[in-house]
């Protein structure tokens, strides 16, 4: 790794940028949970839980709060990666500096 790059670029070039989907993977995985204990724990579906995790539904403000809050986990980087990917999803092209 050149001493220039960063551990975020370096794994943002591996694996994608960090959205909220492959955060909370990442969360889960960690935790050695499978998606029917991670869903029930955060009281949603298996099915949402997935949606959420592939990107395919991008969760609201208050839901992602209220996700971080369930995990024990910082509010603000949960949130802010919600709002990161409603832009990218609206073709926006703002970035967020995800804390």
């Amino acid at each position: 790794m050149n001493i220039k790059e960063t551990l975020s670029e370096k794994l943002k070039k591996e694996y994608g940028p960090v959205t909220f989907g492959r955060a909370i993977w990442a969360y889960r995985k960690g935790e050695e949970m499978t998606q029917t204990e991670l869903a029930h724990a955060l009281g949603i579906s298996s099915s949402s839980l997935c949606d959420l995790e592939k990107g395919r539904t991008i969760p609201t403000v208050r839901r992602a709060a209220k996700i971080a809050k369930q995990l024990g986990q910082s509010e603000k980087m949960w949130v802010q990666l919600a709002v990161q990917d409603s832009f990218i999803d609206a073709g926006l092209n703002y970035r967020i500096s995800v804390a």
